[in-house]
């Protein structure tokens, strides 16, 4: 893909970032996924679980919506746990500890083989508007 060439600009590769950059990869959407770093990449900073009562919900739905999250959790987990066991079943939720490392690396590879996904280590500067308009960014890299 040309560097000027994209449906889609993503900035950030968190969690939300890299998922929504794979949500329009995977729409046939031409996506540039632009981070400050890519080999931190869905970097689990603090808290390296999937899972709980608020974040799994949220999890839950991103999976539905087939996103990757939880697939990767599933290939680098290393710890499984239902919390709230001692409250009723509505209550209950699965939470899955990763290996941080792992999960990183599995969700840069799958970002590197994604079609449609371009990765680009810069960071945003501006954004470039036209009549209004949001159509692109500038970024730190001079090309």
């Amino acid at each position: 893909m040309n560097h000027r060439d994209f449906d889609v600009i993503v900035v950030g590769g968190g969690h939300a970032g890299v998922e929504a950059a794979l949500a329009c990869a995977r729409s046939g959407h031409r996506t540039l996924l632009a981070t400050m770093q890519l080999d931190s990449i869905a970097k689990m900073s603090c808290n390296p679980a999937i899972g709980g009562t608020a974040k799994g919900q949220v999890v839950r739905e991103i999976d539905a919506l087939g996103g990757e999250m939880a697939r990767c959790i599933d290939r680098t987990g290393i710890q499984y746990k239902m919390l709230n066991r001692s409250k009723g079943p509505a209550v209950h939720s699965p939470r899955a500890q990763a290996d941080r490392t792992a999960y990183q690396y599995d969700m840069k590879r799958v970002c590197e083989e994604q079609d449609n996904l371009a990765l680009r280590q810069a960071s945003a500067e501006t954004l470039l508007l036209h009549n209004d308009e949001a159509v692109g960014i500038r970024t730190n890299i001079v090309t």
